[in-house]
């Protein structure tokens, strides 16, 4: 019985493998609809994708025979859409702590990656991918200090290794804030002077903990043997430009400090947040410092500023010259990100760069502008196609396609909503 039961086990092994190996081999082609490229005029034509890649895209292209053919005559083909902000994968239920899987005790874990607590199986993905956005940058949070790297993957898969697209994208700096946190009652009560102390005990501390990487880094290439130190290899790539920092940071006075600081230390810096990006923009644009915005469905920083302050944020950002993306900043509402991007269209932010904020944009800041973000030759073939603009509320999502494989929309809301409309 033994003997059978295993032979049956390794029979169907060699089948999936084989199922497997067979799907990702697979041509598929998509024809007949309007195919809005990002990187160029949209054009009625043909996409084909081979190995998970588009291999050719244009108006006047012969399906090759024996694909397997999407009919997307009336229907429009993008990019996928990429979340540039949020912890997908790493958080289910924020408020339950065991299924809470973003943050790691101390302030200084540099060395750790999102990919190694990704969830594949996490609810969160099915629903968001659902809406058209098929990758995203996962990062962890902490305390002030560096928590640690960002992990950009494909939101389909059974393994995170079979996901990622890029296990260590950015390194996440956990800046700290002059704001006051709390209230009397929550024990949040503190000085200005106090604060000011704080924030500035903890970048010293930041700007210690490069200075350490460098000298680390100095004794390793002089060939010296020291005992390894995976949070100094880390930080190391930081310092020699390899691995861009991104740091959340809201307010005016601490966007400026932060500017200064990363010039002063050499980094490569990437803000997110940024609600008064605006009262800072032309300093964001002169310096090249590109920004993930959050969502713009939101009320304004303090009760004094005007209502629209976060919906007129992207356009004046962009008028300046200043490169930007969005982000969800979370998971449970991930799916909405192409409305915080649709949000700045009436106020300023033209419709195109919508778009390009959530396809192309991201991919460029993140340094995979060749492999994402349009639909050209050579990338990864993450599309969708709809019955209408993606950003547009009423839009569906007709094909989802996600590294070369159409991948089913089904999800737990829509599961929910089949269950109990036959009730």
């Amino acid at each position: 019985m033994m003997t059978l039961r295993k032979s049956i086990l390794w029979g169907a092994t060699a089948l999936l493998l084989t199922a497997t190996s067979a799907s990702a081999q697979e041509r598929l082609v998509i024809s007949g609809g309007t195919v809005h490229p990002v990187a160029g005029e949209s054009y009625q034509g043909t996409i084909v994708i081979e190995d998970g890649k588009i291999v050719a895209a244009g108006p006047n292209l012969s399906a090759p025979t024996g694909a397997k053919t999407i009919d997307a005559t009336g229907l429009h083909i993008y990019p996928g859409l990429f979340d540039a902000a949020s912890n997908l994968g790493l958080v289910e239920v924020g408020a339950i702590e065991v299924m809470n899987d973003s943050r790691e005790l101390g302030g200084y874990t540099p060395h750790l990656q999102a990919r190694t607590a990704i969830h594949p199986a996490g609810e969160h993905l099915p629903v968001t991918r659902a809406n058209g956005i098929t990758h995203a940058l996962s990062i962890p949070l902490g305390t002030p200090g560096f928590a640690g790297q960002g992990t950009i993957f494909n939101l389909a898969g059974w393994t995170i290794e079979e996901m990622e697209i890029e296990p260590a994208a950015v390194m996440v700096m956990v800046w700290p804030t002059l704001q006051q946190r709390g209230g009397f009652f929550m024990g949040g009560q503190s000085s200005a002077r106090s604060r000011r102390e704080n924030y500035d005990r903890t970048v010293a501390q930041i700007a210690e903990w490069l200075k350490a990487a460098r000298e680390y880094d100095r004794v390793i290439g002089s060939g010296a043997e020291i005992p390894p130190d995976l949070r100094l290899e880390a930080l190391a790539r930081v310092t020699r430009g390899e691995l861009p920092v991104l740091a959340r940071v809201e307010y005016e006075d601490e966007i400026r400090d932060i500017v200064a600081f990363a010039e002063e230390e050499g980094i490569r810096l990437i803000l997110a947040g940024a609600r008064e990006g605006y009262r800072v923009a032309d300093l964001l644009a002169e310096k090249g410092v590109p920004v993930i915005l959050g969502p713009t469905q939101s009320l304004p920083v303090t009760p004094d500023r005007p209502y629209d302050e976060a919906y007129t944020n992207p356009g004046l950002l962009h008028a300046a010259g200043v490169e930007i993306a969005f982000g969800s900043f979370g998971s449970a509402y991930s799916r909405t990100l192409p409305y915080e991007a649709a949000m700045g269209i009436p106020y300023g932010l033209p419709t195109e760069v919508a778009l390009r904020a959530i396809t192309i944009n991201p991919a460029q800041i993140f340094g995979l502008g060749d492999q994402l973000g349009t639909i050209e030759p050579g990338k990864i073939a993450n599309l969708i196609v709809t019955d209408g603009d993606p950003l547009e509320i009423q839009t569906q999502i007709r094909h989802l396609i996600i590294a070369g494989q159409e991948t089913s929309t089904m999800n737990k809301h829509e599961e929910l909503y089949q269950r109990y409309k036959a009730r």
